[in-house]
This record gives C-alpha cells, structure tokens and sequence, in this order.
C-alpha cells in the first residue's frame, strides 16, 4: 500500500479573483512555491453532550464550525513569496522608483563602499519619488566614473540633492565630477503598507500528494502573518500563517486539481553573511541577529445555520522585532532609553556579486523597546525589541517630498516583474 512522503508532496499557490470561490483549474497565474514545511488541514469545532443519564454514559457529539487554517514556512529567496508578501502589506508590487537623467550629478567617496552623489539642479531625487532604503543601479557614467554602474547601490540618506548610501557588493565606488548624463533606476518592485486603497488578496493553495494522486485544495485563504528571521549564521527563514475557509478534496485519480502550474522561482536563498542593516542611517556591524513578525490582525466568527464562518475580517497591521548585537557603544542602548525615533534598513543579497538579487526592508519610523545585556565569559550581547510605527510624516509617492513613505514597512524584491 502506497503511503504519502513529504518530499512527493508539492506545494500550488493560486491567486483568485474574488472571495467565494476556488481558483479555475487552468489558472496561467498558479505556480509551485518552495517550502520547507507546509501544513493545512480541515479543524472543526466538536460539542460533547451534557446530559445527565442514568446510564452514566455520553450520548452524543457533534461536528460545528469548521476552518482551515495553516502555515507556509520556508528560507527566504528573492521571487518566492512576494504574493504572500503583498497580501498581508495589502498593496500589489509596482515598480520601484527611478530618476530622470541628470547631467549635474557628482560622485564622491566615503570609506568603503560608501558613496556621495551630489546634483547641482533643483528637485531632484526626492522629486523623483526616490527614498532612504531604496535599491538601485546607476547607469551612464563614463570614464573615470564607469565603476559605478550596474551595481546595487542601497540609499541610507537622501535629500533633493545629496544621496549617500553603500554599494553592496562592499567594493568602492568611482569618483567623478558632473558631467555625464546618468541615472538610478530602482531595482524590481516594491510593496507597502499605504494609507488608502488597500488591496484584498484571496488565494487557493493546494497540496498534491503526488505519489498518492490525490490533493486537498484550501481556498478564500489570506495571510496574516508573516515572520522573517536573519540569523547571522546560516539561512534566512519566512513564515506565513494563513486563513482559510474552506476545502475541496479531490480522490485519487482525479487530481492534481490546477493543470497548468508555473514553475517555482529559483533565485538563491538569502543569508544574513550577504547584505546589511542600518539603523539611523549608519551601518550595525556588530548585529548577531535580527528578527520581526508582521500581524495582519484577521479574524473570523461563525454564524448560526452554517458550517462555514462567512468572511475573513481585516484587523490593524503591526511590525515588531528584535536585534542582538554585541555592545560596544551608548548609541544604540540610548535610542531606548531617550525613546529616540529611527529608521531601520535591512537589506540581504543572494551573493556579493554587483547586481545580485535582494530583498529589502524598510521600516521608516521605530521605537526600541528595551535594552536588556547578557554575561558571561564572552561578548556581551544586548538584545532590543523594537516596533515599527506608521510614519505619519512620510510621503506615500503623491508629493514626493521626504525621505521616507507613509508606511510602517515596506518591502522591496530585485526579481519581481
């Protein structure tokens, strides 16, 4: 007899139209998802009688409400997870920003890969829609300037007329005077959570036992939470926890149930060893470890009459983490203790080549909330929670005025179209 082996087992993302009713079979847009672990299954409330009986026995129980509810957990790649990913921002992926060509711009040098570059127009970068965690590559620079082109530049300050930031492939940048006419284009895509206009996304997910022939396929399903970990040592990791409603069972021999699936992206896994995380601008180079969860709020009541529970409710997003990093300095233990408001970039790449695939994240408005130091014959390490706030005084790309968007976090994906 045939038994079901996890790794026969296959993993379909389907996005759906609306709520109510489960992706079309031929849906161009279904596409395998990698995973580490995936775990849906039917749950239903049950109700034991209380009757009291002579008998001394239970007379019945009953099945009610059912649901099903899940996981997705996986290592954390550029083009896996970016539906997941808006779902739970609630905002579609659009095309990151880019400048107009200028002709006026300089470059000069920091330390490392640091870089300047400084136009000499009026409204420029901030005009352009750019923004401090932004990702991009310059084109257009000749000459002397040329090593600046096509590498993944990370933006850690910007005004209308002086960007600074870091190439993230860590080699220095070229300097060279104005005179060419470049641009910075932003890499791929990016997603937030925007003040109107919120998206509603419903998937269908379905789990092919391959080896059995048979599925279960999970539909009206949103994401409610999401929580990223960057160990300094070893693979990034996402998880995200689903909401479903329903369920459709296919029996062996009729399934899989979508027909023409996408094949599963195939970028690189991130790891923590390729990229960097700036608080207020500057580098932490002495971070052990960061994580942070993203809570979409849902919930959902049953209704008398049904099986079902009819609608899946919206709730307030929030974002909250923590960093480890070896004490070494006040800077970061008084952004606590002065309740100091920062903005925290982190951004990891598949490798350190120039233009290699990334994710960034950004979370322009944080508040640590607390400073606690461990012992002990080693490094002492100094943990900090921390939760992202609504930046209120950001701009949501309508006036492109600031540096920052009227988000608690953002997210940006080199490889998303």
């Amino acid at each position: 007899m045939a038994t079901a082996s996890g790794i026969e087992k296959k993993l379909i993302l389907a996005p759906q139209a609306a709520q109510g009713t489960c992706a079309v079979a031929d849906l161009a847009t279904a596409q395998y998802l990698r995973r580490v672990t995936s775990s849906f299954d039917l749950t239903k409330e049950t109700f034991q009688s209380n009757e009291m009986r002579s008998d001394r026995q239970i007379a019945d129980m009953r099945h009610g409400i059912q649901s099903c509810d899940g996981t997705i957990a996986g290592e954390l790649s550029p083009g896996t997870y970016f539906r997941l990913m808006a779902a739970i921002l609630r905002k579609d992926f659009v095309a990151a920003p880019a400048s107009g060509e200028e002709s006026d711009v300089a470059c000069t040098l920091g330390t490392g890969p640091i870089a300047t570059f400084t136009s000499a127009a009026t409204g420029t970068f901030l005009t352009d829609g750019l923004k401090v965690g932004d990702v991009g590559r310059w084109t257009g620079w000749s000459t002397t300037g040329a090593g600046n082109n096509a590498r993944n530049f990370l933006i850690t300050s910007l005004t209308e007329l002086v960007m600074v930031g870091t190439f993230l492939d860590g080699a220095v940048g070229a300097a060279k005077i104005a005179g060419d006419a470049v641009t910075f284009t932003g890499v791929g895509k990016k997603t937030w959570t925007p003040a109107t206009a919120h998206t509603e996304n419903w998937f269908s997910i379905e789990h092919n036992f391959s080896d059995l022939d048979l599925s279960e396929v999970f539909y009206d399903a949103k994401v409610n939470t999401m929580a990223v970990k960057l160990p300094a040592s070893g693979m990034a990791t996402v998880d995200f926890g689903m909401m479903a409603l329903r369920q459709n069972r296919l029996v062996a021999g009729t399934s899989p149930y979508f027909s023409a699936v996408l094949a599963a992206s195939t970028s690189g896994i991130l790891a923590a060893v390729n990229g960097a995380v700036y608080v207020a601008g500057t580098k932490i180079a002495v971070l052990t470890g960061m994580d942070f969860d993203v809570s979409a709020g849902l919930t959902s009541e049953g209704v008398i009459g049904s099986n079902y529970k009819p609608d899946i409710f919206d709730g307030r997003i929030q974002v909250k983490g923590n960093m480890s990093l070896f004490f070494e300095n006040a800077t970061m233990r008084d952004y606590f203790a002065d309740e100091t408001e920062v903005s925290v970039s982190a951004v990891f790449t598949t490798a350190n080549s120039a233009t290699a695939d990334f994710i960034a994240f950004t979370m322009p408005r944080v508040k640590m909330g607390g400073s606690g130091k461990d012992d002990g014959e080693k490094g002492i390490i100094q943990t900090m929670p921390f939760v992202a706030l609504f930046d209120t005084g950001g701009d949501d790309g309508t006036t492109c005025t600031v540096d920052s968007l009227a988000t608690t976090l953002s997210i940006q994906d080199s490889t998303v179209e």
